[in-house]
């Protein structure tokens, strides 16, 4: 119960920031909790929840809205998988059956009553499912209204599973299936005609994939729209993209664009979450490599991120007006002298502090004047020997010359003699990982105009891209009737064995939905099959409704046994003796 009422809120949160357009960061696509936050936008909600810790409690807000929301959606379930069941077995007791399941089973019913995504990805799981089906009873009238009806449908549900979580890639799965097992089947029509078949294709591709498409697109374009202030998702995203949000330190900053020698800059990692590079006067301690100037990556603004930029093997002065401004290019050797200390970032052959078999990075020299290990050739990824750099915009490497080793930050925190900041270490390794790339973000040259860093916003397209990037990083992320609900169920259940999360009982409720609509059909073939073994056919019928009336008292009982579960119980926990609810605990395992 602790971990759904912090997700709860966490969601109020979410709905919160859309109300205030302050831009945030979440692994799931946008489209469930932008709905989240219209619902509570048009119920009054004003978006004033702070959530400062887990457990805080949210009743003096308007929540109401939102919370009814997500019940009517999950009501919702109920009917579609009553329909999608009629439609594929052509049984009412069967539709009937798989209604009373959901409407009776506690965990849909508590999953419902909360502001969680979970109601609104299957209600579009379900939804898709349904159409899909429908579109399916409709191939004897092929490009009737009817059918382009259900078609578009099946493709905007997918739309919208796709855009609640990525778990809905599943039905997209199963939709795709059951396609090709249409095309297969056209293509052996002997009657259809090259031209027909062709149109049915067209039809799906347009239907099914451009469609979902863009509205998928759609979404991610309204979503940057209206979260287009700073908040707590920058660090998550690149420095060109935060230059976009009102608010953020990089908005409306104007600098100069091609990275000169002399000039003064900040270094980003492009890892995650990533820091600037940093250094500062404390050495790292004995035992851990050289006893040399620390550097490491800083997740913070701060004067120790700043470095200057000077050729590697001349020590004019750079800043003196009289000097013609030289640009930096691709394929250059440069060194790096830290601004505040006057040491240069410097690399050697002992180990890193945490991270076996990765040099040790550190702050080296007197005044700027060290030795050959300062050097580092700059490379910008995709471009070529002579091309200048772009702050934002390019992403380097630099490569030790001496050792052939590449900067990069791995992420690990160092201990309290590190100030717990991130260990940056040059690895041996010429993998290429956002860990080992940078962008200069911070640039200062009075030789060079400046220019607004809205001149380099980048595109839609790679925003996009930028924000699944993101997402997938932070999350590592047959019979016609019966076969079509088994395969959704197994594509919606055995992907979650080869997770590496950790997972909860609502990432089983889409499962649970086809395995429900399994059971509905299952038993209806079942009492059939006993039936027809008697005769005459009045006992049969006695025996199939005598059979399909037990299973649903069963069901009804095991609803009124179970209900406090979704409704709230009192008393102490189930494991106590003493409790109302001790009796139900019927396995060890089971904790209520």
């Amino acid at each position: 119960h602790c971990s759904r009422l912090v997700i709860v809120v966490w969601f109020l949160l979410m709905g919160s920031y859309y109300i205030n357009r302050t831009f945030f960061f979440d692994v799931h696509p946008p489209l469930g909790k932008m709905l989240i936050g219209l619902a509570g936008y048009l119920s009054g909600y004003d978006g004033t929840f702070p959530f400062q810790k887990p457990g805080d409690r949210y009743e003096q807000h308007n929540y109401v809205g939102m919370r009814g929301f997500c019940a009517f959606l999950g009501s919702c379930l109920v009917p579609f998988a009553y329909l999608t069941v009629l439609e594929l077995s052509k049984s009412l007791p069967a539709a009937l059956l798989t209604a009373f399941i959901l409407i009776f089973d506690t965990g849909c019913i508590t999953l419902s009553q909360y502001i969680l995504l979970d109601p609104i990805l299957m209600f579009f799981l379900m939804g898709a499912v349904l159409s899909m089906v429908k579109c399916n009873s409709c191939a004897d009238r092929p490009f009737s209204a009817s059918w382009w009806f259900w078609l578009s449908l099946t493709g905007v549900s997918l739309a919208g599973a796709m855009g609640v979580k990525f778990v809905g890639l599943f039905v997209v799965l199963l939709v795709g299936l059951n396609t090709i097992y249409d095309l297969w089947d056209l293509l052996g029509n002997l009657s259809l005609s090259l031209v027909t078949f062709g149109k049915h294709l067209l039809a799906r591709v347009l239907c099914l994939i451009v469609l979902p498409l863009a509205l998928y697109m759609a979404m991610f374009a309204v979503h940057f729209a209206v979260l287009n202030r700073s908040g707590p998702g920058d660090g998550f995203f690149s420095s060109a993209f935060q230059s976009q949000l009102i608010g953020n330190n990089l908005h409306n900053v104007s600098v100069p664009e091609h990275l000169a020698y002399g000039s003064v800059v900040t270094m980003k990692n492009l890892r995650m979450a990533g820091g600037y590079l940093h250094s500062h006067w404390h050495l790292y301690p004995e035992g851990i490599g050289a006893r040399q100037q620390q550097v490491t990556a800083y997740l913070h603004k701060d004067l120790n991120n700043l470095w200057i930029i000077k050729k590697h093997d001349s020590d004019t002065d750079l800043s003196d007006p009289s000097n013609a401004v030289e640009f930096v290019k691709h394929g250059d050797i440069i060194r790096l002298e830290h601004k505040e200390t006057s040491r240069n970032l410097h690399s050697h052959q002992h180990e890193a502090p945490l991270t076996r078999k990765h040099f040790q990075v550190t702050g080296y020299g007197i005044n700027g004047t060290g030795d050959s290990n300062d050097f580092w050739r700059i490379e910008v990824v995709g471009r070529k020997s002579g091309d200048l750099i772009k702050v934002l915009r390019s992403q380097v490497r630099l490569t030790h010359v001496a050792t052939g080793c590449i900067l990069g930050s791995s992420g690990k925190t160092l201990p309290k003699w590190g100030w717990e900041q991130v260990e940056v270490t040059c690895t041996p390794y010429l993998k290429e990982t956002p860990n080992s790339l940078w962008n200069f973000e911070d640039h200062i040259n009075p030789k060079l105009p400046n220019i607004s860093l809205d001149v380099l916003k980048p595109s839609f397209a790679e925003i996009l891209l930028e924000s699944h990037m993101v997402m997938i990083r932070l999350s590592r992320v047959v019979l016609r009737a019966g076969g079509q609900i088994t395969l959704g169920w197994l594509l919606h259940y055995l992907p979650f064995f080869m997770m590496g999360r950790v997972l909860y009982f609502h990432h089983y409720f889409p499962a649970m939905l086809f395995s429900s609509m399994l059971t509905g059909i299952t038993w209806d073939a079942l009492l059939k099959f006993c039936a027809g073994f008697l005769s005459p056919s009045t006992t049969a019928r006695k025996v199939y409704g005598g059979g399909f009336l037990a299973l649903i008292l069963l069901i009804l009982y095991s609803f009124y046994l179970f209900h406090p579960l979704s409704y709230g119980m009192i008393g102490p926990m189930a494991s106590n003796p003493s409790s109302p609810m001790a009796g139900l605990r019927w396995m060890d395992s089971w904790e209520f």
